[in-house]
């Protein structure tokens, strides 16, 4: 039964960190890219 969990945590535990540390990373963006969105009508003026 443990052999299983392990076996089951290495085939998809690298994937599954993978995946957040791209969603971190593409969040941040996401961030960046709203208040640049929002300070737009600023700029223009």
């Amino acid at each position: 039964m443990v052999d299983t969990w392990i076996s089951l945590m290495t085939d998809v535990g690298f994937p599954i960190a993978v995946t957040f540390y791209l969603l971190h990373r593409i969040e941040n963006k996401l961030n960046t890219l709203i208040e640049s969105i929002l300070s737009l009508p600023e700029k223009i003026k």
